[in-house]
């Protein structure tokens, strides 16, 4: 039951039946809570999950926050019914979420194919940990990003932000349903536990003063819509299920009214402009940060929890003369390439995150024809260290063979 509201409380603030909280303005939020508020601030009116550590707290904020927006909350039997319960609640025209880790992450994968082939806009957060399997539940890792890029099964192109801290999971999330909505696709939001459970200062400021996204409509009468014609920027105009237009979706390859044509020929229309729609549009979701990179000779990539220590790795290699710099992809999935490519002084890179080597498979297949390529990581379960990833940019070069 909620409290009685106090004369004393300005007319702006709302109560909650669990604490008080005004919703806007500076807050102490947790990562997690950050990535609610949000989905929230973005639109997101429907949420499906599973409890799962260490994601479990994004449910249960947007479980009491959706009702007081309008908005329905669901927990579902398992993640397999999350993600399709999100994806039913997408095509009727509701901005929706989900949030897990680990194995629940491994459950949605064929759903999540069938999102990318449907051209479902939704968002998916993965609060990362120490894995596999079970693994170690309630602390960091950063070993689900190769499956956040190849987890569903065949072609499909991945876009997957990551997050450095509480305010930037707010940042992000807003920005992960926008993208999702402009290029009519699924967005993962790879967070890890430290980022999740971590409590900052977050500011949430005025609706309206994030400029939000609303997915192409379809604009043309019934029986001139076809569900899957693309406009010129390869993304189709979306009717919704229950405003007067034939949609069909499916998971098998389909032409441009979304009618089953299991063909070679349909399969070479459909899947490259599913990927080129996201490749040729980089400008929507690309974001990257850049720290004293200008005459940098040694880079460090790292992004989420890492990125924080290997920005104090750069200050404290600086301060022994080192031209360290740090590289930091926000969004890791497509990789942006060429602005790594266009460093041209780096001769040495480490790349540290929480995993045996990940995305350091893409640097060096970027970035190993010029430079040394270096990974540090560990097998989950703890930050890595500034003092460690200082070490590794110190050590001696290989001589090259």
């Amino acid at each position: 039951m909620s409290e009685a509201r106090s004369v004393t409380e300005p007319p702006n603030l709302i109560l909650s039946p669990v604490w008080d909280r005004p919703r806007t303005g500076t807050q102490f939020l947790s990562g997690d809570h950050a990535c609610a508020e949000g989905a929230l601030y973005a639109g997101c009116r429907f949420f499906a999950g599973y409890p799962i550590t260490p994601a479990t707290e994004i449910a249960e904020r947007l479980a009491e926050r959706l009702p007081e927006v309008g908005g329905q909350y669901i927990q579902m039997e398992d993640e397999i019914a999350s993600m399709i319960a999100i994806l039913g609640a997408s095509v009727t025209g509701a901005k929706s979420m989900t949030a897990t880790s680990g194995p629940g992450f491994s459950l949605m994968m064929e759903n999540l194919g069938l999102a990318y082939m449907m051209e479902v806009p939704t968002v998916v957060v993965d609060v990362q940990r120490g894995g596999p399997s079970t693994g170690l539940p309630t602390t960091v890792g950063q070993q689900d990003m190769m499956q956040a890029r190849f987890g569903p099964h065949g072609d499909f192109t991945s876009i997957s932000l990551s997050p450095q801290s509480p305010q930037e999971a707010f940042n992000l999330t807003i920005h992960a349903f926008n993208v999702a909505e402009r290029l009519r696709t699924p967005v993962l939001l790879m967070m890890d536990e430290v980022v999740g459970h971590m409590h900052e200062r977050v500011v949430i400021p005025p609706p309206g003063e994030i400029p939000l996204v609303a997915r192409p409509r379809a604009t043309v009468p019934p029986e001139e819509y076809h569900t899957y014609r693309p406009g010129p920027d390869l993304v189709p105009p979306m009717a919704l299920a229950g405003e007067g237009y034939s949609v069909l979706f499916t998971g098998l390859t389909h032409d441009e009214d979304g009618r089953p044509v299991t063909t070679y020929a349909a399969q070479k229309v459909l899947v490259p402009r599913l990927r080129d729609k996201i490749l040729k549009n980089r400008d929507v979701y690309e974001r990257l940060g850049l720290y004293k990179t200008e005459d940098a000779t040694t880079l460090v990539v790292a992004y989420g929890i890492t990125a924080r220590s290997a920005r104090r790795a750069v200050d404290l290699g600086r301060e022994k003369g080192l031209a360290l710099g740090l590289f930091r992809p926000i969004s890791v999935w497509p990789f942006p390439a060429e602005q790594l490519r266009s460093l041209k002084n780096v001769t040495k890179i480490v790349v540290a995150e929480i995993n045996l080597g990940q995305v350091v498979l893409e640097v060096r297949r970027i970035a190993g024809p010029y430079a040394e390529v270096v990974h540090v990581g560990n097998p989950g379960g703890q930050v890595i260290s500034p003092e460690t990833i200082l070490e590794a940019c110190m050590s001696p070069r290989r001589a090259k063979p």
